[in-house]
């Protein structure tokens, strides 16, 4: 689901200043793995093994992504210099699924710079930013960087995901299936709806100015 407002946000400094860096965050993850914990409170067996899954689908999707050739042109001519602050958990399939690509946006333009927050440990700002009153995540905010004014929000995931989370979730089916079906459809579709959303976006957060002859510069 996406939301496009330039308004005010409840992002403040602080919250930057705690951010992590994509690196970080799967060091952290790592190392918690490691100790047989995940992020958030929750250590169960199970929280654990969704955290152990996530971390094999986050090294598959930064290995098979290829952004798409107009989008990368769309994101070379960004010219508001932005931060992408994305609230996250390493237990969450939708995150792994979605944050690789995300990264991969950010590293094709050198005026997006994406930070990454645990949505556990910072409630009172995933409670400003809920999908049908929930504290769904991935949940993307830009903001300008020089104002942390608020240009749009992207989240947790690509629409046609999220109508087929929505119909799942209607059918109460088990949650083996559930997750099977919603990360086989991430499976076939390797975020190519959500490079398409973000098509979309861009041009609405950030004045856009055509590169003349300017290369592809695949740094992902």
């Amino acid at each position: 689901m996406t939301h496009i407002l330039k308004t005010p946000s409840p992002v403040t400094p602080d919250y930057l200043a705690k951010a992590l860096t994509y690196t970080q965050y799967r060091e952290l993850a790592d190392q918690l793995m490691a100790e047989n914990k995940t992020t958030g409170n929750n250590h169960s067996e199970e929280m654990v093994a969704y955290t152990r899954m996530n971390l094999h689908r986050m090294r598959r999707v930064e290995k098979t992504t290829r952004l798409d050739d107009e989008l990368v042109q769309l994101l070379l001519s960004v010219q508001t210099k932005m931060v992408w602050l994305v609230l996250t958990e390493a237990w969450c399939g939708d995150a792994a699924q979605n944050l690789p690509v995300l990264v991969k946006m950010a590293d094709a333009s050198p005026l997006i710079d994406l930070k990454l927050l645990l949505r556990d440990e910072n409630p009172e700002l995933m409670d400003q930013y809920l999908t049908n009153g929930g504290r769904s995540i991935p949940k993307l905010i830009a903001l300008k960087a020089d104002t942390l004014e608020e240009l749009g929000t992207w989240g947790p995931r690509p629409e046609p995901a999220q109508r087929l989370y929505a119909d799942l979730h209607a059918q109460n089916i088990p949650y083996k299936e559930f997750a099977e079906q919603l990360h086989g459809w991430y499976g076939k579709d390797r975020g190519k709806a959500l490079q398409q959303e973000f098509k979309s976006l861009l041009p609405q957060w950030s004045e856009l100015t055509a590169p003349e002859d300017q290369p592809l510069e695949r740094r992902y």
